[in-house]
């Protein structure tokens, strides 16, 4: 994993995905550097990523107070409980439905959890962390945050891309993308992440746009993107295209069998007898 800082009060821990087919996937969790510090999602739940080992550069582990969970998929909840475990004070914020989820594989401490639904808001000493529902969303108990103190929102999937190269996907300013480039990307991932976007009121889902749109966030870091600065207009204009975008049809088996015939190396002549 990669560290690096990306504004005021926040260290961006950064990992990735190749997604054959779709291209370099971020995936981004993030510590928020508050007077009670904050780790916003743990990483994937693969082996070997080091999340630990990346979190404990940025801050003594042992003085993490809050771990925001922006939803309990897989790639968010990896190092949860290891996290747990280093850090006693910190207690896990998330929704009901969340902490419901996460308990299907493995209970969570009740006494160690804080539930927040969207609208409300929490202290962590020197900043109000406000809680919302991003417009685009792949797991019902999905709350994002908006910082306060610094104009920062995090928008957990919403808004994600994928990239078209391992550099991109972990570059730390999507100004490094194109501008065009960026929205088609976006609209994919709108399309692979949030399905629903098609069978919903054009209408209505700009209306869920609102509390986002009212924040006016000066910095927009989702799960699945580089982080963007001053790009807020830019990406509720993309919102608003997206329930129109063309609908994302994954491979079937024999597209499959073609990826993974494309996987094997290349068989190696075998010299013959003279």
């Amino acid at each position: 994993m990669l560290t690096y800082r990306s504004g005021r009060d926040v260290t961006v821990l950064n990992d990735f995905l190749p997604v054959p087919g779709i291209g370099f996937l971020t995936v981004n969790a993030f510590v928020l550097h508050a007077a009670e510090p904050v780790v916003v999602d743990t990483g994937l739940s693969l082996p070997d990523r080091c999340f630990m080992d990346a979190l404990g550069s940025t801050l003594d582990v042992g003085d993490v107070r809050w771990i925001w969970l922006t939803h309990p998929d897989r790639d968010h909840t990896g190092a949860l409980f290891d996290l747990l475990a280093a850090a006693p004070e910190a207690r896990v914020v998330t929704t009901f439905l969340g902490a419901g989820i996460l308990s299907t594989e493995r209970p969570l401490p009740m006494d160690r959890v804080h539930l927040l639904n969207p609208g409300q808001s929490l202290d962590v000493g020197d900043r109000t962390l406000v809680g919302f529902r991003p417009p685009l969303f792949d797991n019902p108990a999905t709350v994002g945050f908006f910082d306060t103190a610094t104009d920062t929102c995090f928008s957990s999937d919403c808004f994600g891309a994928p990239m078209p190269s391992e550099s991109l996907a972990v570059c730390d300013d999507v100004a490094a993308v194109p501008a065009d480039d960026l929205r088609a990307a976006q609209l994919l991932w709108a399309t692979v992440d949030s399905p629903w976007v098609h069978m919903i009121d054009p209408v209505a889902f700009l209306g869920s746009a609102g509390p986002l749109r009212a924040m006016k966030p000066e910095r927009i870091l989702s799960t699945h993107l580089p982080p963007s600065t001053g790009r807020g207009p830019e990406f509720l204009d993309m919102l608003a295209a997206a329930p129109g975008a063309d609908p994302f049809v994954g491979p079937d088996q024999r597209g499959l069998e073609e990826m993974l015939a494309g996987f094997e190396p290349a068989a190696t002549a075998v010299p013959t007898a003279t």
